[in-house]
Formats: structure tokens, C-alpha cells, sequence
């Protein structure tokens, strides 16, 4: 289970207490979280998630409060912070920052159709456009200084083949970096994965986990959702599925020919920095009752993603 700091249910009751939502009925760890420890809980007044933070800074959590606000005050389906009575959003709990959320609604979708993906074209645009001309900001920590920094020394870790394509995408960042920053930018989710989309039958419910959220690239941000709602388990991309995201996106906002040259590169970027990280994580929670995902994904998606033919829509 990926809970990495258990509670006793005496201490959680104090905790809760200043919220004033009544008895605590139950509670219990939830298993599918990969870096911080996260917490179904149950009270008189209703179902709440708890997160306990426990990678990255704590200065960072008020860029994560604030932009929560405001996407909720969008209306878009967020977890936005709960406040007790005294107006506290960002608490601490077992020495850790600590964070009450409403328990959004819906199921996560293992297997996509492209339905689904329209529906996530369509959040992901409105995220954007509802943080466009008021970007909060925040550099990313796996950001592409952050990828040419660790990537190298995870390279000697991989057989050969795996190095020369890991080397090889290191390289592209590295002599496209300065035009991938000059792209559009907005609030990015960073993280639009299908364990952090919540649907109520073909209803897009829920968007969960913003704490990798950061400003960026909008591109970025589609090329990482896209490389998870849209491959198949060879790594090869589902026509159907992208064409379905980038319609509804496009529908909402629409691309700059930069993007429209870029989009490739973006995609091969994206799968870069989810191996890394990957690697880091099977590496540092080996041995450990931690859920761990499989970084050979994303080696199998940047090999399938060398050559790209699916062009970004625009309107006529």
C-alpha cells in the first residue's frame, strides 16, 4: 500500500476536529498513490480525501491551494482545499503538510475510449484557458532542466540500445529547449494521467493529484495526457483516441504554428520525463510495499514516438 506515514485514528480525530464536519466514521489508506500518502476519509457531514504531502517543498503547497481556488471558482471538477472554522487551508499532521479535500465522485477509466479522451481534450482546455491571462507561477521540479541534470547518469543504468535512445532524446531537449519555453503558456496538471481522472459513467467527474501542477508550455501539457489516454500497451499511439483529445482541445483552444512544429519533439519530451522519473522511483522504493510503475513504459512509448504522424488539428 502506498500510504508512507500511517495514522492512529486518535490523531486524525484531533486532526479533523477545527473542521467542524462531524464524527469521524472511518477511514482508510488509499493504495494507488505513488508519492505522497493519501487517505479516504469518512465523517457525519460527508467523504473527504486526505493528503499528507511528502515530496517537495512546503512552500510550494500555497501555489497548489491557490490554484485549486481558482480552477473550483471556474467551475471545473477540482479537490480544492477545505478550510476549519478558523479559516486554516494548509495544516500539518504526523509532521507532515496536510491537506482536506472533498471526495470528488467517479471511477478512474483503465481502458479509454474515445469518448473519454474528447472529454479530456475538452478539461484540459478549459484548465488552460481558465489560467492563461493569469498564470500562477510555478517552475516545475521535473522540468527540462531537471531531465538534462538527472538524465545522463540514469542513462549508465540502461543496456545499450536503451542508452542511445535516452542520449538521443536528451539531445533534442537540450537544442530545442529555448523554443519549447517561448511557447504559449498557462497553469499546467502535469500529471493528466487516467489514475487522476475520475468519470461518472461517460461524465468527466473528477481531475485529482495537482501536485505536480507547475506553468508551462500548454503543449506539454496535452503531449503528457495524450501519451497516456492515447497509447497502447506496445506504445504505439491509438489514431482514434489522439484524434478524439486534439479535436476537443483544438475546439477550445486553438494552435499556433509553433505548437504545430514543435508537437512531435513535445511528445518524446513528455515520455522523457516520465521514464526518468520512473527510473528514480523503482530505483529509491525497491523492496518496498509502494506501488511502483513500470519505467519501461515510457522507454517503450519514446521508441514508438521517433517517428510521429499525427499532426495537431486547426480549424478552417
Amino acid at each position: 500500500m502506498s500510504v508512507f506515514t500511517p495514522l492512529e485514528r486518535h490523531e486524525l480525530e484531533e486532526f479533523l476536529a477545527p473542521y467542524g464536519l462531524g464524527r469521524l466514521r472511518d477511514f482508510q489508506g488509499i493504495a494507488a498513490g505513488s508519492e505522497n500518502s493519501n487517505f479516504f476519509i469518512s465523517l457525519e457531514q460527508g467523504e473527504y480525501v486526505l493528503t499528507l504531502i511528502e515530496r517537495g517543498p512546503s512552500d510550494d503547497l500555497p501555489f497548489f491551494i491557490e490554484l485549486l481556488d481558482v480552477l473550483h471558482d471556474a467551475g471545473l471538477p477540482v479537490p480544492y482545499a477545505l478550510r476549519t472554522e478558523s479559516g486554516e487551508a494548509l495544516r500539518s499532521l504526523a509532521q507532515k503538510p496536510a491537506l482536506l479535500q472533498p471526495r470528488l465522485p467517479g471511477k478512474h477509466v483503465a481502458w479509454p475510449n474515445p469518448h473519454h479522451c474528447t472529454e479530456v481534450g475538452s478539461l484540459l482546455a478549459n484548465l488552460h484557458l481558465a489560467t492563461r491571462e493569469r498564470t500562477l507561477e510555478r517552475k516545475s521540479d521535473r522540468g527540462l532542466d531537471w531531465m538534462l541534470k538527472e538524465g545522463p547518469s540514469l542513462a549508465l543504468q540502461l543496456e545499450e540500445a536503451q542508452l542511445e535512445l535516452l542520449r538521443g532524446a536528451l539531445a533534442e531537449i537540450d537544442r530545442l529547449k529555448p523554443r519549447v519555453l517561448a511557447l504559449p503558456r498557462a497553469n499546467l496538471h502535469a500529471d493528466l494521467f487516467r489514475d487522476n481522472v475520475l468519470f461518472d459513467g461517460n461524465h468527466l467527474a473528477g481531475v485529482i493529484d495537482f501536485y505536480n501542477a507547475c506553468s508551462g508550455p500548454m503543449l506539454y501539457d496535452l503531449a503528457i495526457a495524450l501519451n497516456d489516454w492515447c497509447s497502447e500497451p506496445d506504445g504505439s499511439l491509438d489514431a482514434h483516441r489522439a484524434q478524439a483529445l486534439l479535436a476537443a482541445y483544438a475546439a477550445l483552444r486553438p494552435f499556433t504554428a509553433a505548437e504545430a512544429e514543435l508537437w512531435p519533439a513535445m511528445l518524446r519530451i513528455a515520455c522523457v520525463r516520465f521514464w526518468l522519473s520512473r527510473l528514480i522511483a523503482a530505483d529509491s522504493f525497491a523492496g518496498q510495499e509502494v506501488l511502483i510503475h513500470d519505467p519501461a513504459e515510457f522507454q517503450r512509448r519514446l521508441e514508438q514516438r521517433q517517428q510521429v504522424d499525427l499532426p495537431l488539428p486547426f480549424a478552417l
